[in-house]
């Protein structure tokens, strides 16, 4: 016959078993690696996730609405989100936000929009996710990116064309054009990449270096940018920007980024240096696409000042599962007030089909990625 716990006995127990649970907290907020403690940090996201996703009444982007581009102008949050449609094509469409969370949608057309790059005779293709798993489109204008330079709107996008034809391509508008919506004014865009080559997820530094356009066109296994004089000379009269293939391996199996996709938005300038948000995934989890943060050197943006040992975002909700799971794919980011103190607004798309924003105080975030880096040159 078992002895009966005695009450002694049973708040022994429930200390242990507390006790436990703080130890199982603290090794998840915490990990140590090679003497020395890392603390895990993680944006916040809306409760209003997902702020858009795709409506079903309008053919060209009822079967998706995400990655999307974010710029601040003229007080506005303003979003180009890549829009896939019933027939299979991405194209690029408009929200607008006072607040930088709730957004309006009144245009029923795409803004911007470009598909058989090369004009091939194609036979009638229909929608397949199966076919086609990068967001089920087989054409168009992919993953915007935006930058303000000179008061130019510039806008980098992945021009796909097939498997075997995935470029960078490059257009842009007046500042004030865009603000008043003048669509038509985009000019007539350009592709920067080599042909024959695959690239994607190039991105514009929002302001010159040493009075040329900078262009990162590669993070792993190292920064790689090129300078410009002139971008609209790009394999025109200059010639394309030659970059290595995404998605390079480091030696370090083990982290979460084991294997490095690409640029997120474009770099933002803080006074502590530019920050870059990257996407990556690990062996153990190649399903699951997680945002990194480094910090570049102002002067120097080949320099990494600091890498953070730990993702700052996951896909661990409904909306980042919801057609593709594991899906975290962030193509724009904004810096603005709150109460008097800056902030980071992250835009993402969330499993390929709905468009979500995260954010976080950002001298809170340079503080704990200063603290807790992973220095990597």
């Amino acid at each position: 016959m078992e002895t009966p716990l005695t009450t002694t006995d049973a708040i022994n127990q429930i200390g242990l078993i507390i006790l436990f649970v703080i130890i199982v907290t603290i090794f998840y907020f915490f990990k140590t690696k090679n003497g020395k403690s890392y603390k895990k940090y993680t944006l916040i996201k809306a409760e209003t996730n997902p702020i858009l996703s795709p409506r079903s009444h309008l053919l060209w982007e009822k079967e998706g609405t995400f990655n999307p581009a974010a710029i601040l102008l003229d007080e506005k949050i303003h979003l180009l989100y890549r829009a896939v449609g019933g027939d299979g094509i991405s194209r690029i469409g408009y929200a607008v936000s006072n607040d930088g969370i709730n957004f309006g949608r009144n245009e029923p057309y795409p803004i911007f929009s470009i598909e058989n790059f090369r004009n091939l005779k194609k036979e009638k293709m229909i929608y397949s996710p199966i076919m086609y798993p990068s967001g089920g489109s087989f054409g168009g204008c992919e993953d915007p990116r935006l930058t303000n330079i000179d008061g130019v709107v510039h806008m980098t996008f992945n021009a796909f064309d097939g498997w075997n034809f995935i470029r960078v391509g490059l257009t842009m508008i007046d500042e004030k054009d865009f603000v008043n919506k003048k669509w038509a004014k985009w000019s007539k865009p350009t592709l920067i990449s080599p042909p024959n080559e695959i690239h994607k997820n190039w991105v514009l530094f929002p302001e010159k270096i040493n009075n040329r356009f900078a262009v990162l066109h590669s993070i792993s296994p190292k920064i790689e940018i090129e300078y410009r004089n002139d971008l609209k000379t790009i394999g025109v009269s200059e010639p394309f920007i030659n970059s290595r293939i995404a998605g390079q391996r480091y030696e370090d199996k083990k982290t979460w980024e084991s294997r490095v996709r690409g640029a997120g938005p474009p770099p933002l300038k803080t006074d502590k240096g530019w920050i870059l948000l990257y996407h990556a995934n690990q062996d153990i989890e190649p399903h699951k696409y997680k945002l990194g943060i480094k910090l570049l050197d102002l002067q120097d943006p080949t320099k990494i000042l600091a890498s953070g040992i730990f993702p700052i975002l996951e896909p661990d909700t409904w909306y980042e599962n919801d057609w593709k799971p594991g899906i975290i794919y962030a193509c724009g980011a904004i810096i603005k007030k709150d109460n008097n103190r800056d902030s980071l607004y992250v835009y993402y798309g969330g499993g390929d089909k709905h468009v979500c924003v995260a954010y976080t105080d950002l001298e809170t975030l340079l503080s704990w990625l200063i603290k807790n880096e992973k220095t990597k040159n």
